[in-house]
């Protein structure tokens, strides 16, 4: 980034709010609560409790406020990821990179989300192509450690879609 480009960002952020909403999906124990956490307050701890449907938290960077939303992802609370996902600015897929045995579930969760929010059902449908200009990152996070959260927020808050 350029210095007048951060000059204007700056600038920007003197007058301007941002608000963006997030969920967060994965399967059960990917880590998304600890990465609400971490996110929320900075700090990771190993008691972590798995979520129970939802839960929900607001916090503030800067000049932008986020509203995240952690969805279990026990394979009963998987049916409710589409509803929590069509209004927000961005959703975060959390898959635990230790987890060998679910890869392929997540794989398939994530197809499967992906299918249900393009509504390829319908004969409007959005196909491959529309959808080629979408956002998409992927990055290795450690909650423990703090490794890339700051920059998935600095990517999510420069990419995502604003709620004002």
């Amino acid at each position: 980034m350029g210095l007048w480009e951060a000059f204007l960002n700056w600038l920007r952020s003197l007058f301007f709010k941002q608000e963006m909403e997030l969920s967060l999906i994965g399967l059960q124990n990917a880590g998304k609560t600890s990465l609400v956490n971490v996110i929320a307050t900075g700090g990771y701890s190993e008691d972590m409790i798995p979520t129970v449907g939802f839960n929900m938290k607001k916090v503030t960077k800067g000049n932008v406020t986020i509203k995240l939303w952690d969805l279990g992802g026990q394979p009963r609370f998987r049916s409710m990821w589409e509803r929590y996902c069509r209004a927000v600015s961005a959703i975060v897929y959390v898959v635990d990179a230790a987890d060998y045995e679910n890869l392929s579930v997540s794989k398939s969760e994530l197809h499967d989300l992906l299918r249900a929010l393009s509504k390829q059902d319908l004969t409007e449908r959005m196909g491959l192509k529309s959808i080629t200009d979408r956002e998409v990152c992927c990055f290795m996070i450690s909650c423990k450690n703090s490794t890339n959260i700051d920059t998935v927020i600095d990517w999510l808050i420069k990419h995502s879609k604003s709620k004002n």
